[in-house]
C-alpha cells in the first residue's frame, strides 16, 4: 500500500468515527423518542417538524454498517434505537407497509408508501439484523419485500412501479421528491430495490429473491443503462417509453460501483463480466462532470447543455466510491488521482470542520448551499458508506 493510500485510509477512518459522533451527539430526540427531524446548516434544530422514514432507515443502516467497522457499542446502541423506532412508528401493521413520514408526536402524517422507502427500510433492517441477530428485524424485511413484489412488481413488462396508497391502491402523485417527473418507473427506485434485495440476500439466502435480483439487474441493463452514452436513463412510463430528462452525474458514479457489487451478491457469472464492463464505462463518462477542483458537478441538462452547478454533498462521496471500484477494476491510476483530487475538495468545502458532518455543498462561486445538516434527504448514509468502502477496499 502506498503511503498515499494508507493516509487516505487513515483520514476516512477518522471521518467515519466523526460522522456518526455528530449523528450520535445531535440527532437524538429525547423529547418525542427516534431522531431530529431536521437540523438547518448552522446546526439549529427546527422543532416540531415531520420525521421522514428514508432518513430513519438510513440512520438505521449507518449505525449497523458502522459498528462492523468500529466494533463501538455505542453505534450498536442507536442502531437498535433507530430499529425500534422505524418498528414501532413506520412500519405499518395494518397494511404492511411504511409512512412516508411522521409528525413529530408520532403520529402518521404521509401514509403512502412509496416503494424507495420500503427498499431503504429493507436495506437497514437486513444490515441490522446482520449486528443483533434480532428476528424481527428480518421477519419486517421479508414482509416488506413480499408487499413490494405483491403490489409493486410489474409482471408483464418487468420492472416495479413507484407508489401507492397506503392500502397499495394507486395514487396520482409517484414522485419522490418536486424536482422528479411523475413517472411510474424510475432509475432511482430501481437501483435502491436491487441495493435492498441483495442486501438482505446476504443474510437471508432464499432463492426466489436471488433470482429477483438477476431479473432487476437484467431490467436495469436493458432499460436504465444506455450503453452508447454510459449515463443513465432516468424515467419511463409503465411500457418502457423513456421520458428523457437530465444526466445525473451523482447517479451515474453510484450506479457504476453499486449495481456491480449487487451483481457480485446475486452470484450470476454473466451479470457479474457485464457490470465489471457497465462499472468501468459509467467511471469513464462521469468524468464529463469533474471540474477542475476535484468536485463533481450535481447535473447536466443536455438539451441546454446547461449544468446544475452545484456540487452536492452526496454525490461526492459516491464519486470517492465510483471512481475507486473503476482504479480497482482497470489498474489505471488517473482514476486514483480523481479519488485523491475528490476527498480534497470534500475536506476543503464539504466537511464543516467546526461542528462535523458534511455540507449539503457548494454552488458555483463556492458559496455555502443553505440547507439541511440533517433532514428528510440529508442522511449519514452515502457519506458513511464511502468511508466503509473505501477502508475496505483499500488493503
Amino acid at each position: 500500500m502506498s503511503v498515499q493510500l494508507k493516509q487516505l485510509k487513515t483520514e476516512l477512518s477518522a471521518e467515519l468515527d466523526s460522522i456518526l459522533k455528530y449523528w450520535a451527539k445531535h440527532t437524538l430526540d429525547s423529547e418525542n423518542g427516534g431522531f431530529i427531524g431536521q437540523i438547518d446548516y448552522n446546526d439549529h434544530i427546527i422543532a416540531n417538524t415531520e420525521k421522514g422514514s428514508v432518513l430513519n432507515a438510513r440512520i438505521l443502516w449507518s449505525f449497523s454498517a458502522g459498528y462492523k467497522a468500529t466494533q463501538n457499542e455505542s453505534h450498536k446502541k442507536i442502531a437498535k434505537r433507530a430499529f425500534e423506532f422505524l418498528s414501532d412508528s413506520f412500519y405499518d401493521p395494518e397494511f404492511g407497509g411504511l409512512f412516508w413520514s411522521i409528525n413529530a408526536d408520532r403520529t402518521p402524517k404521509d401514509t403512502k408508501n412509496q416503494i424507495y422507502a420500503l427498499a431503504f427500510a429493507i436495506y437497514g433492517l437486513s444490515e441490522y439484523y446482520a449486528i443483533s441477530k434480532d428476528d424481527k428485524a428480518l421477519e419486517i424485511a421479508i414482509n416488506l419485500y413480499l408487499k413490494i413484489r405483491e403490489h409493486s412488481y410489474d409482471p408483464v413488462n418487468k420492472g416495479y412501479l413507484e407508489a401507492f396508497t397506503r392500502d397499495w391502491q394507486p395514487i396520482e402523485d409517484l414522485r419522490l421528491s418536486d424536482k422528479d417527473a411523475n413517472e411510474k418507473k424510475t432509475m432511482n427506485t430501481h437501483l435502491h430495490i436491487v441495493e435492498a434485495y441483495a442486501n438482505l440476500f446476504k443474510v437471508w439466502k432464499d432463492k426466489k429473491l436471488q433470482s429477483d435480483i438477476i431479473e432487476l439487474l437484467e431490467t436495469i441493463e436493458k432499460h436504465f443503462i444506455n450503453t452508447q452514452t454510459g449515463h443513465l436513463r432516468l424515467f419511463f412510463d409503465e411500457n418502457w417509453i423513456e421520458k428523457p430528462d437530465v444526466i445525473s452525474y451523482g447517479h451515474d458514479i453510484e450506479a457504476a460501483w453499486l449495481l456491480l457489487q449487487c451483481a457480485e451478491i446475486s452470484e450470476d457469472e454473466t451479470l457479474i463480466a457485464n457490470y465489471k464492463k457497465h462499472a468501468v464505462q459509467m467511471a469513464e463518462v462521469t468524468k464529463e462532470g469533474l471540474d477542475s477542483d476535484g468536485g463533481l458537478w450535481y447535473e447536466l441538462d443536455p438539451e441546454k447543455n446547461e449544468l446544475v452547478a452545484e456540487k452536492h454533498w452526496w454525490v461526492q462521496a459516491e464519486a470517492l466510491i465510483g471512481f475507486y471500484n473503476a482504479y480497482q477494476l482497470t489498474g489505471d491510476e488517473t482514476y486514483l488521482d480523481i479519488v485523491y483530487k475528490n476527498w480534497e475538495f470534500i475536506k476543503k468545502y464539504i466537511l464543516d470542520k467546526e461542528n462535523g458532518e458534511w455540507f449539503w455543498g457548494i454552488n458555483r462561486d463556492y458559496s455555502l448551499i443553505e440547507k439541511d445538516k440533517a433532514g428528510f434527504w440529508k442522511c449519514p448514509y452515502h457519506n458513511s458508506r464511502a468511508c466503509l468502502e473505501l477502508i475496505n477496499r483499500i488493503l
